[in-house]
């Protein structure tokens, strides 16, 4: 097994979509369905990378960068919002937030990988 991502999306679609086209290209993948769960997993870690959806219940993505980001051990992983949000205050929250990218849904498994790749390989 390659590299570990951690995939936060309150969407079993989506992150059944990302969690086979990551481990497709050999990377392991751990999935959670909330930004609290997500946290919870960080203990599971270390991680390589963590991509988190925005809009969630019990936590949204843009909570959980900055609680991953309080981690010592977390505080220079990288993290990219995955979300259907492509409006500027949003993705200047998530930047403020600690977030090193942003992919807006729908994406296509090129360009995640493309992302996924240039931050962790």
């Amino acid at each position: 097994m390659g590299k570990k991502v951690l995939v936060v999306d309150d969407s079993a679609a989506i992150r059944q979509s990302v969690s086979y086209i990551l481990s497709q290209a050999d990377y392991e993948v751990v999935e959670a369905e909330d930004g609290k769960i997500g946290e919870r997993r960080l203990d599971d870690g270390p991680f390589d990378l963590v991509l988190t959806d925005v809009n969630m219940p019990n936590m949204d993505g843009i909570e959980l960068v900055r609680r991953v980001r309080a981690h010592s051990a977390h505080r220079f992983t990288p993290i990219v919002v995955l979300t259907t949000e492509s409006q500027d205050s949003k993705m200047a929250e998530g930047k403020e937030a600690g977030a090193t990218g942003w992919i807006v849904k729908p994406f296509d498994a090129d360009k995640l990988l493309g992302v996924v790749r240039k931050l962790v390989d």
